[in-house]
């Protein structure tokens, strides 16, 4: 058992400990996980004992790449059974972001740490994301019209941006192959899998209406605040 984990497995064992559930988790980061924190043993050829302390767990082996929410939940049981303490380097909180994104640019937002400065003394009501603090910057597509820009350096350019990310919502209006945001969440899937894993929700709206604090709503309907 390693004392030390990777920063992804930091995180990891802390979302599954403390956070939001995950809709699924790749089955490789999970073995990664165990053997790590514990012991994996194979038994027979479909599946594997999970030892962690003094608790043991058989888990079939997924017929994707992927357990689902229900092997999701049933880990999250065992880990908690096991008492794993968190390691003293995970983060007392996940950094996430949020990208609105349209044909004619992105805004990518990021939250802070969720603590107040000792020296900023204010009647504002405890917030653990404040997104409206971290507009990182507009990206402007180099193309006019409605159709999604064929330039793949726009997309990249947003991926090396989330890179720090482990809680990401995207934001974007329309559906297909018209639709920005889904273009994003596929150029993600098939060229940065290690960002797309970490896409929590997709969700439309009328971007041309969209105020800030509605874009901290749609957030914060699927974000969970570590406290």
């Amino acid at each position: 058992m390693s004392t030390h984990l990777r920063h992804d497995l930091n995180l990891l064992l802390t979302t599954l400990l403390t956070g939001k559930l995950p809709r699924s988790l790749s089955w490789a980061d999970t073995l990664a996980l165990i053997g790590h924190i514990g012991e994996v043993q194979p038994h027979g050829h479909d599946e594997s004992v999970f030892i962690v302390r003094s608790q043991r767990a058989f888990f079939k082996h997924p017929h994707t790449h992927d357990l689902g929410v229900e092997e999701v939940a049933r880990l999250r049981k065992f880990l908690r059974d096991a008492g794993p303490e968190l390691p003293a380097s995970a983060p007392s909180q996940p950094c996430r972001m949020v990208v609105v994104i349209d044909h004619h640019g992105a805004h990518i937002y990021k939250d802070v740490d969720g603590k107040v400065p000792e020296s900023e003394h204010t009647g504002r009501p405890y917030d653990p994301f404040g997104f409206h603090h971290h507009l990182i910057h507009k990206k402007e597509a180099n193309y006019k019209g409605e159709r999604v820009p064929e330039d793949k350096t726009f997309y990249e350019e947003i991926a090396q941006d989330l890179l720090p990310a482990n809680e990401i919502v995207l934001i974007g209006h329309g559906t297909g192959k018209s639709s920005a945001v889904d273009h994003l969440a596929e150029y993600l899937k098939a060229n940065h899998h290690d960002i797309s894993r970490h896409i929590i929700a997709i969700e439309t709206a009328d971007l041309s209406a969209l105020t800030l604090p509605e874009i901290e709503a749609i957030a914060k309907q699927h974000m969970i605040a570590v406290v």
